[in-house]
């Protein structure tokens, strides 16, 4: 989680754009781009999507559904598709813009941003179920961009992304298959032992997430790359893999192109088991 480097700033800021264009161009800008969505797993068709979700965005900003999917799109294009650091922070950059945007949607928040007597981490109360989604994209894709910034942009950050997941595991814990408990099994493995590493917390919350919500496959994967690898537990590193790339990834349409990125990462970590593990 947290490798030498220099603090960077996060790009993007806490507005909603004015509408362009017209407005009754809306609904059918969106169609084209779920049908698009829908071949997410294919990096031109999600480009593509991103393209007429944010057509469709300037038609109505704000519409959080889009700006939603403007997030976790672009998330899923840094996290799934690309492979080269540049592309990566870029993708995550632009994600957590999207969200930004996202969440200023919410007049509360986005005024008491705007005083400038309170922290970001400090006004997230102000949020509410609607905004479920556009905290959790943007503060996964924040953490993402973070990590690969290096250790000063990680603290920066950090109690920012702490912030959005205790909210939302307080408004809907159960939020993309159980996504605030992932976060907390990857947080609790990967923070530095000074700052709190606890790998039984850790395995607590990764095994309420996975109990919770066992057709995501995402979760078995952070558990090989994060906790099995700090715990040095070989065996579950290869059997979590193993059992991943196994899987059936499902006919979800929700996470079956997520489903099967997943699948793809566990067979390049499986590769490098035999580096990752003392003999």
């Amino acid at each position: 989680m947290f490798t030498i480097g220099c603090g960077k700033k996060q790009k993007g800021t806490y507005e909603v754009a004015k509408a362009s264009g017209e407005a009754s161009a809306f609904d059918a800008l969106k169609g084209e781009a779920d049908e698009l969505w829908a071949k997410r797993g294919e990096t031109e068709s999600l480009k593509a999507a991103l393209a007429k979700y944010e057509q469709a965005y300037n038609a109505k900003p704000t519409d959080r559904e889009t700006a939603a999917r403007l997030t976790r799109g672009w998330y899923f294009l840094g996290d799934a598709h690309f492979t080269e650091k540049d592309q990566k922070n870029e993708a995550f950059d632009t994600a957590v813009s999207w969200g930004k945007r996202c969440l200023a949607i919410n007049t509360t928040f986005k005024g008491r941003l705007e005083k400038g007597d309170e922290k970001e981490e400090d006004v997230v109360d102000a949020l509410t179920a609607e905004d479920v989604p556009c905290m959790y994209w943007t503060s996964s894709a924040l953490g993402k961009w973070a990590k690969l910034n290096g250790i000063l942009t990680s603290l920066k950050h950090i109690e920012t992304v702490k912030a959005y997941m205790t909210h939302i595991g307080t408004l809907q814990p159960d939020y993309f298959y159980h996504g605030p408990d992932r976060y907390w099994g990857a947080y609790y493995s990967l923070i530095p032992s000074f700052s709190g590493r606890d790998l039984n917390k850790s395995k607590g919350h990764y095994d309420k997430s996975i109990a919770g919500s066992p057709e995501y496959l995402g979760t078995q994967v952070l558990v090989a790359d994060t906790w099995a690898v700090n715990s040095q537990d070989k065996a579950t590193y290869v059997r979590m893999l193993q059992a991943v790339i196994d899987a059936d990834p499902g006919d979800n349409p929700d996470i079956g192109p997520e489903n099967r990125a997943e699948q793809a990462k566990a067979k390049r970590l499986l590769a490098q088991a035999g580096e990752r593990f003392a003999e």
